[in-house]
């Protein structure tokens, strides 16, 4: 009985772990390609975020969206099976596609900081230095760089060690590392650009130190302070996702160029890649969300899916507001004749035989939340008095009554009746 339930008790556990990293291979690859269709189609609703600035951020996340897309799934099914499914021409598509789209994604990371520091460092000169042409031509650089290192790397087989493949090799899909191959992708794809980051973002924190401190002379201490650390949370946020994402699976392809491809636990390989996958779901988070334009459009973004989606409950009911508005008036305007046009001489408004009661009326001098009205039936009532060519009549179609007409002298004391609302 112990062996069985030994064996029960170890497949129940890994169900359940390969339940547990099913789920969360999947949330992040539902993050990934979500936040990066938001980012695209926040800069394509939105005209001011059309810029050469955002050109590199809109490049970063159609890489990673397309990452999400063609190679995270497969990874996903990879890992989970132990086992390659798809036959070995397939494999290299698939192997090529991730080197490129990984090695565009850090590439573009690269130029965004090289952005920034020209814009923080020398912001006159900037759009001197920062042209369409250039912008062209720094992305055609990171495409080229990419499918250099990948496609023509691996079709080629420049990455191949030219050792003789087992039975068990043909159901592994990893990318073959070399000493020279590693060394150069190491080196090229993340080594170096690491580099000219942390030097390019340390100057960008002194100089936001520098105006934190001129700021604070003119401005209070407490909000210097706030601007201060809010600039290091951001480059801290930045360059910490980057080298905790990409330091452990370099420094693991490094190491398998150099001491062979199965010098690296399966499960340790897998961890690193897939941290090095989540940088893509990061990117728009801290390269997008951070910024207070896109910060913007994506609440314009999300307040306009609201506003479609409640703009038809709402009106529906205005229509039925009005609706029913039109029958009570309908009903009232059947059921009672309307007041006359009648002249308050202090006492007591006199009202015709025969008409139901209505509401109370009030003098338009007492009357104070309906002023308009009252003011509009006043220019309507000397606007009868000028064309006296005419029988007046009121709303109701019928004439005026004769105790309406006064002298001069009892203008002054005359007022309208205005019903109390």
């Amino acid at each position: 009985m112990e062996p069985n339930g030994t064996i029960h008790s170890c497949c129940l556990g890994s169900t359940v772990l390969k339940v547990t990293i099913s789920l969360i291979l999947t949330t992040l690859i539902l993050i990934t390609v979500a936040g990066n269709v938001v980012v695209c189609l926040a800069v394509s609703l939105n005209r001011r975020l059309r810029s050469l600035t955002n050109c590199f951020i809109v490049s970063l996340a159609a890489t990673d969206l397309l990452l999400g897309l063609l190679v995270l799934p497969f990874s996903a099914i990879y890992q989970l099976s132990f086992r390659w499914s798809f036959g070995q021409v397939f494999c290299n598509i698939y192997t090529s596609l991730d080197v490129m789209l990984c090695t565009a994604s850090i590439l573009n990371l690269f130029m965004i900081s090289l952005d920034r520091y020209c814009a923080v460092t020398d912001p006159l000169r900037y759009p001197v230095l920062v042209t369409p042409v250039r912008v062209a031509i720094s992305l055609v650089f990171i495409w080229v760089i990419s499918i250099t290192l990948s496609f023509l790397s691996i079709h080629l087989g420049w990455n191949s060690r030219n050792e003789t493949r087992g039975d068990n090799d043909t159901f592994k899909c990893k990318v073959q590392v070399n000493e020279v191959y590693g060394l150069v992708d190491g080196l090229v794809t993340f080594y170096l650009p690491l580099l000219i980051m942390c030097v390019t973002y340390y100057r960008i924190f002194k100089i936001a130190r520098e105006q934190a401190k001129r700021i604070n002379h003119i401005s209070s201490w407490k909000a210097a302070t706030i601007r201060e650390h809010k600039a290091t949370v951001t480059l801290a946020a930045v360059m910490g996702a980057f080298i905790v994402c990409w330091f452990p699976y370099f420094t693991a392809f490094v190491y398998r160029g150099l001491r062979g491809d199965d010098a690296i636990n399966e499960a340790v390989e897998g961890i690193v890649l897939w941290l090095g996958y989540a940088n893509s779901a990061l990117n728009p988070i801290l390269y997008a969300a951070l910024n207070r334009d896109f910060r913007m459009a994506y609440q314009q973004l999300f307040r306009c899916k609201l506003a479609s989606h409640n703009s038809h409950r709402t009106s529906l009911r205005l229509n039925n507001s009005l609706l029913s508005r039109g029958q009570s008036r309908e009903g009232r305007w059947q059921e009672e004749k309307p007041l006359k046009l009648q002249v308050w001489s202090g006492t007591e408004t006199t009202r015709p035989q025969g008409t139901p009661d209505r509401k109370p009326t009030l003098s338009c001098t007492t009357c104070s939340n309906n002023l308009l009205t009252c003011c509009k039936s006043l220019w309507g009532l000397r606007f009868l008095q000028q064309h006296p060519e005419g029988p007046s009549e009121d709303r109701s179609g019928e004439p005026l009554s004769e105790k309406t007409e006064r002298t001069p002298s009892q203008e002054g004391m005359r007022a309208l009746p205005c019903e109390a609302v």
